[in-house]
């Protein structure tokens, strides 16, 4: 959700204009009306869900959209924008007053239209209202939880070990209060490996999202070692996932946690994308066999395509060999990314844990890698965050501050 517009403060916003002559005639009234600040200019019209995927990221007030080029096209992608949840506004770019252009994008769930050549007159009222609009939004808090997420551009990777033993590192780091879900709802492994004696999974979590309060969540989350866990489903769950619950099972859980680590499954799924969108640091694992390299190349290449910033992501190697002759710049090269660490190949190590489920401590070279990975993840964020009113004094969570 966008943070509320202020009494004549910029409407940030979203331009999609394949009408290039139209864009550039409305970005030359900008300085003028100093109404909107435009975060992106799409130059066609995205696929939908390239264009949510945008929307939480760059989490604009409004869209300013070409009803010129393709009405048809303008006028799905406006049914589709606004039945996000939050919805944002819809502001209708066109040529010329067309009357049918107007009735069809506002019957589509349009808040605004406005036409060339954009006289600073023609628009004052649509912005007066626009801003009042955006302006009553309810405010979000700054003071949630961060969301890092594990995923692989190849099955078997060992996303959902270095996710796991993430989280339980953190918790020996800090003693907050973490979250660890594994949101591999047809292969999810984590519940198997510790061992967890549960009743529910992430898919009741979602299925409950928009009612979910602390009581509900203490019967959802599994304490295991001072970490929460919402397990994956003992049986394989394939029907499709709700984009908005995953988003509203998210932030809910940013306001009980100081982490949120999410176990997703391959990068290249719809939940993953989605999740994705609401991270703040995400991590692609990797191993260094060549059919690994190349997904994770693939991976990073479609990862762009669809509009997440490069700077969010970073790439694990996982179980290197001491004898494998590959360099971090070379595989940066590769993947045209950063790589954040590579991490040694310790079955023995792990075998115990999972034989005991347990966490893997600090004293051997993984674990002492994750610890480092860890420590890293602290130092990236601000450390000054102050535990979160209201919603936390319930304590609904079960890992013990």
């Amino acid at each position: 959700m966008s943070i509320p517009v202020q009494k004549d403060s910029q409407i940030t916003a979203l331009l999609i204009a394949p009408n290039r002559e139209l864009a550039q005639q409305f970005v030359a009234t900008l300085p003028q009306t100093r109404a909107f600040q435009v975060l992106a200019d799409l130059k066609s019209y995205p696929p939908a869900q390239t264009l949510e995927i945008r929307i939480r990221q760059l989490k604009p007030h409004a869209i300013l959209l070409d009803l010129a080029t393709d009405l048809a096209v303008a006028t799905d992608l406006i049914r589709f924008i606004t039945s996000l949840n939050p919805p944002v506004q819809v502001v209708g770019l066109d040529t010329r007053n067309d009357s049918d252009a107007i009735l069809q994008s506002l019957r589509a769930g349009a808040t605004e239209f406005l036409a060339a050549p954009f006289e600073l007159a023609s628009q004052r009222d649509a912005i007066a209202r626009l801003r009042r609009l955006c302006g009553s939004e309810a405010p979000v808090s700054n003071e949630a939880g961060h969301v890092v997420a594990f995923s692989s551009a190849k099955p078997g990777s060992g996303a959902s070990t270095l996710a796991t033993q993430t989280a339980f590192a953190l918790r020996r780091l800090t003693g907050q209060r973490i979250l660890l879900a594994d949101f591999d709802l047809t292969g999810g492994t984590i519940g198997f490996y510790l061992k967890l004696s549960h009743n529910y999974s992430v898919v009741d979590a979602l299925q409950h999202a928009e009612h979910l309060d602390a009581t509900l969540w203490s019967s959802l989350a599994v304490n295991h070692g001072g970490v929460d866990i919402l397990p994956s489903p003992a049986a394989p769950y394939a029907e499709p996932i709700d984009g908005g619950r995953l988003r509203v099972l998210i932030d809910y859980a940013r306001q009980l946690y100081d982490w949120v680590i999410l176990d997703l499954p391959t990068v290249f799924s719809q939940i993953s994308l989605i999740a994705l969108a609401e991270c703040e640091r995400a991590y692609l694992v990797s191993t260094s066999e060549l059919p690994s390299l190349h997904l994770t190349r693939k991976a990073m290449s479609m990862l762009t395509q669809v509009g997440l910033p490069k700077e969010r992501f970073e790439v694990l190697v996982n179980r290197v060999e001491r004898r494998d002759d590959i360099g971090a710049a070379n595989l940066e090269k590769l993947f045209n990314c950063p790589v954040h660490a590579s991490l040694p190949n310790d079955y023995f190590s792990l075998h115990r844990v999972v034989t005991l489920g347990q966490p893997l401590g600090p004293e051997g070279e993984l674990g002492k890698a994750i610890e480092k990975l860890a420590v890293g993840l602290c130092g990236a964020f601000d450390e000054g965050k102050k535990t979160a009113p209201g919603v936390r004094e319930l304590k609904p969570a079960l890992s013990h501050a």
